[in-house]
């Protein structure tokens, strides 16, 4: 290729992904898609009480159930397939099949809550009560389309982000994803209230759609993105090969990053699933409001994320990031196990302590992970994180539910003329807590192999 074309393909290139305007519109819409996602993903969580109250479920069963989160996606490896197929795909493909894969777990979901009677005149499947079964096959099935969603639109923030606000808009989208979460933890609980126990998914899938229509307004965007940046020439080291992928798996940077993944997020997305149960048991606020101090956590993420992310691009420290949200991690579930100030208001401070942290590191990790792999190779790379992730995401949740159930009943109370089993959360709060203390270790650990190997993680993102 000549000098010419060379520099007429770089303006090319240039002019698609200097287009602020173009960028911040493609991240909208994604984001947009994820936040319905995220408000399904969550839609049962505040419903624990209710669930044992109108439907007879177990800790156990509410365990079981959110244990099917990681049947496909870690048995199965459907991620790891899912980021092979993204890297060979594209976004477009992708993002398309995974957001009917979502669509059709939220149609089985709401079809095993609405129309399968919970009483043993409906049998059981593999042991499980059949409507437990078949919404956990849902869960399961929607499981493998958000969460391969999620690579999707990680690669496609790093597409058209790279060299630009990169952090910022992966903490803009973490941020506008979790008010779906916000919105379920909240709401989940009043729609019950005025409609039925499967109201929330029928409004989940309602969303679900609207969310799809989004992210297809999104793929005209970025096939005009493709077709423009096409003119130039590419690169056959650019290309990506099955092979590569022991790029991903010798690099210890990147291990690291997906085990300090593993334990942060094993103590706060399963705890969230608890969480409005925990309000009711050790704070006794009202089975219908114990969803809204939950909701702190992603709400205070609209606002920290961005700003945490912001000040990664700017001023660099990833690895300090981390360390400083995996202490403040601990800090909150030390806080939730001590048997002190029961109080309502205690609770919610310390939630946004728990928000702030989960702000400081999801801002600082996803950003960082292009620093170490190359962009051929990030939907791979995204795919086997969340993979790992996806244990903690399954199996932490199955064994709060156990642990509960077998270690923590502390009695019975009264809810709406109801008498539902009370729980001492105090064993829990000290696995999560647990799971804190890796991920400060292994947030230590990849401050110094960053530093010895330069990935630049303590770097800003914008130079």
């Amino acid at each position: 290729m000549n000098i010419t074309t060379l520099d007429m393909a770089e303006k090319i290139k240039k002019r698609v992904s200097d287009s602020k305007t173009a960028r911040w519109v493609a991240l909208i819409i994604v984001s947009f898609t994820m936040m319905w996602g995220y408000f399904l993903t969550d839609a049962l969580s505040p419903l624990m009480t209710m669930l044992e109250e109108s439907m007879g479920w177990t800790s156990s069963e509410f365990g079981t159930f959110n244990w099917a989160y990681c049947w496909f996606n870690v048995f199965l490896f459907m991620l790891v397939f899912g980021g092979i197929i993204l890297d060979k795909m594209g976004v477009r493909f992708t993002g398309v099949l995974t957001c009917i894969l979502m669509l059709a777990g939220a149609i089985i979901k709401y079809y095993a809550v609405e129309f399968i009677s919970p009483g043993p005149e409906a049998g059981t499947i593999f042991g499980l009560r059949t409507q437990v079964f078949v919404a956990c096959l849902g869960y399961a099935i929607f499981a493998v389309g958000t969460e391969n969603c999620g690579i999707t639109v990680s690669k496609v923030i790093t597409k058209w982000f790279t060299g630009h606000e990169l952090a910022l808009a992966m903490g803009v989208q973490v941020a506008v994803a979790r008010l779906g979460t916000a919105a379920a933890l909240v709401f989940s609980p009043m729609i019950v209230k005025h409609f039925s126990m499967s109201a929330p998914l029928l409004f989940s899938a309602i969303l679900l759609c609207i969310g799809f229509l989004a992210y297809l307004v999104y793929c005209r965007m970025d096939r005009q993105f493709d077709q423009e940046v096409a003119q130039q020439s590419q690169d056959s080291d650019d290309i990506f090969k099955v092979s590569d992928l022991k790029l991903i798996i010798t690099n210890r940077g990147f291990w690291l990053i997906a085990l300090l993944c593993l334990m942060f997020y094993s103590a706060v997305f399963p705890f969230m699933k608890y969480a409005a149960s925990l309000m009711e048991n050790k704070y006794g606020v009202a089975t219908t409001l114990a969803g809204i101090i939950p909701s702190l956590i992603p709400f205070g993420n609209l606002i920290m994320t961005p700003l945490f992310g912001g000040i990664y691009d700017k001023k660099g420290k990833g690895a300090t990031i981390m360390i400083i949200g995996s202490l403040l991690l601990i800090l909150v579930h030390v806080l939730f196990a001590l048997p002190i100030l029961n109080y309502w208001w205690f609770a919610a401070f310390v939630m946004v302590i728990l928000g702030v942290a989960f702000s400081l590191v999801p801002s600082a990790m996803w950003p960082s992970v292009p620093k170490i792999i190359p962009q051929k190779l990030l939907g791979s790379a995204y795919a086997l994180i969340f993979w790992v992730q996806n244990i903690g995401l399954g199996f932490v949740p199955l064994l709060i539910g156990m642990i509960l159930d077998k270690y923590c009943i502390d009695g019975t109370r009264l809810v709406n003329g109801t008498e539902v089993t009370q729980y001492n959360y105090t064993l829990p709060m000290c696995i999560f807590a647990a799971f804190g203390v890796i991920a400060l270790f292994l947030a230590i650990r990849l401050k110094a192999v960053d530093k010895k190997n330069g990935y630049g993680l303590e770097q800003p993102n914008i130079r």
